[in-house]
Formats: structure tokens, sequence, C-alpha cells
């Protein structure tokens, strides 16, 4: 069994846990906050700022970690874009910290990393196009991108716009937000000529774990085999549901929360076919999720919250003496 740390605990944290977990690895997820996903229930979490390299120094030191996945900062665009030098704090600082902190110890990294590194310019990158940030957050992320490959055995999987039910999420992702609306029959506006590539959360945490066990290293791609707009994926999920596709309005990209995102945000992979890791697991294409996610008991109105189930797992003290046993059990060395 591997003990892996996971800096993070957000949405796509929580589900790489998750699947580490059902695959028999020890797995710690460490953040600022308590997990509140329903993918992190159950997965064990330890306090801890990446922005303070103490902080990062004890919970790698508690965990003695065999390979870390790198899912740390914030996602926001927005936020990053008003806040750079926090936004730098966080990912790029927080990276260096991490680099430092397993220095010497032979652990295996991935990071999961943008699409936002490039400007936009081209209808979609591949691993050897150069590198444009759009943004802050492409900016600060590239930062970090840099300062884990410097650190050694690491591997950046930079990912495309991800989807999937994600209705406890402080930020419910694009689908989920257009799903909960057009199932009761609300409007959406939805910016013009903005176009991914989307990737489904399942294909993002499967292929980190699989390249996580692999000796891989560098710049890998994942995004969904189906480039389309905004527009026409929302009104794919109208159509889907058998609502009024006209439901969704389209307004100009430069009047949203999404004017500083680059036009095209697709990735596609020059990589990805040669890597044996990854037979098996092509990513599914985005309208066959639709129907799938719409289609499955999650897809269906949220019922009630009660608390009669815990809102995370129970923190381990990072402060304190760690017992490596509470998470790996005796057989650890």
């Amino acid at each position: 069994m591997t003990r892996v740390l996971v800096f993070g605990s957000g949405y796509i944290a929580g589900h790489v846990g998750t699947r580490l977990t059902r695959l028999g690895h020890g797995v710690v997820l460490g953040s600022r906050r308590r997990p509140r996903t329903p993918e992190s229930r159950g997965l064990r979490w330890l306090p801890v700022d990446v922005a303070d390299p103490r902080q990062v120094r004890t919970v790698v030191d508690a965990v003695r970690p065999d390979a870390v996945v790198a899912a740390h900062g914030p996602s926001d665009i927005t936020w990053c874009e008003a806040d750079p030098a926090g936004a730098a704090a966080v990912h790029a600082a927080g990276a260096r910290h991490v680099v430092s902190a397993l220095a010497g110890r032979p652990a295996r990294t991935v990071l999961i990393s943008t699409d936002n590194v490039f400007a936009g310019h081209a209808d979609s990158c591949t691993e050897s196009d150069p590198t444009e940030p759009a943004n802050a957050y492409g900016r600060a992320k590239l930062a970090a991108e840099a300062a884990y490959l410097a650190g050694g055995d690491t591997l950046v999987l930079r990912v495309s716009l991800v989807y999937g039910w994600d209705r406890a999420g402080l930020r419910p992702n694009f689908f989920t937000t257009c799903a909960e609306r057009l199932a009761v029959g609300a409007p959406v506006a939805v910016p013009d000529e903005h176009w991914n590539t989307p990737v489904l959360i399942d294909d993002v945490a499967a292929w980190t774990t699989a390249l996580l066990d692999s000796a891989h290293t560098g710049v890998v791609h994942l995004g969904g085999p189906r480039r389309l707009s905004r527009v026409r994926w929302a009104r794919h999920i109208a159509t889907t549901y058998g609502v009024d596709p006209a439901l969704v309005t389209a307004v100009p990209q430069g009047d949203t929360a999404y004017a500083c995102r680059p036009r095209n945000a697709c990735l596609h992979s020059e990589r990805a076919a040669h890597l044996p890791e990854l037979r098996g697991l092509a990513p599914v294409d985005v309208f066959a999720a639709d129907a799938a996610l719409i289609a499955a008991p999650a897809g269906l109105p949220a019922p009630p919250r009660t608390p009669t189930v815990p809102d995370a797992p129970a923190a381990l003290d990072a402060s304190a003496a760690f017992d490596a046993s509470a998470v790996f059990g005796r057989d650890q060395p």
C-alpha cells in the first residue's frame, strides 16, 4: 500500500482521493478548510496552509508520503484575477514549499494544472505548444508547474474544464449550474464564443491515479474528445432534460465573469496515446456523459440535507506527534 498525500480537498482532490482509496492506497487530504464534498467523506484530513512552509513541512513529516497529488489553491479564476498576489502565494509559492518539504524523499508527484496557461488564440493546444498564460490564475499555475518539475519525479497533468455533479461545492461547476437551473425551467445566460474540451471528473481521477503509478515525467494534457462552445453545451443539457433550449441565451463573454478566461480553453494530447498506463482510459464524450449524468440518481433533485451524515472526515492533529498507523496500519515502516 502506498501512502499518498493529496494537497487540496475540493472537487478534484476528493475524487482523486476516493479513487486512490478504492485502489488500496492510504490517503490523507491536506488543506486549509475541512473537506465538505460528499466524495471527501471518509478520507483522512490534516489542516495545512501551503502558503506556510512550516505547516507544509509538518504535514509532510507526519505523513511521510510515497506519493503526492498537488491539487491545492483556489481554481476561482475571477478571484485570482482580482488578487494575483494571493493566487501566486497559494499556487506558486505553495508549490515551492511542497517541493522543499519533499527534498530528499522519494515521493512521486502529480500536479493538476490548467488550460489557462495558454492564451487561447489556437483552437486547441498540445503539450509542445508554447505557453502564454491568459490570466493571473494561468501565471500562478505555470509557476507552480516549473517549481514541481524542477523538484524531480513529477508529472504535470493539465486538464480542460472539469464537470460532473457538484452540488456541495463552494462554486458548482458549469454542468451542475446549468443542469440544476434548466431542470426547473430557469433561464441560463452563457458567454458566447467561449470554447472548451470538457473532461468528466471520473476521467481526471482515473488519469491522475494511473499516472501517479508510472515513471512518466513532464507534461500531459487531458481534454475531452469534443470541442464545443458553452452555449452549445448548455443547449444540449436543456435538450437532454427535454426543456426548451431557448432558455439558454448567449451574452458577450466580456460582460460575464468569464471575461478573463481565454476564448479557447481547449486541450489535446500528443503523448497520451503512447502511454500504456492510459490504455482503456479514453475520456468520455461530453454529450454521452450529459445523458448518463442526468439519467443517474444523482441527477434527481437533491433531497433535504440532514445531520445524520458527518460533514467531513475527522481531522488528524498535525501539530502533535502523528501516529501513521492511525491511517496506514501497523505494517507500515
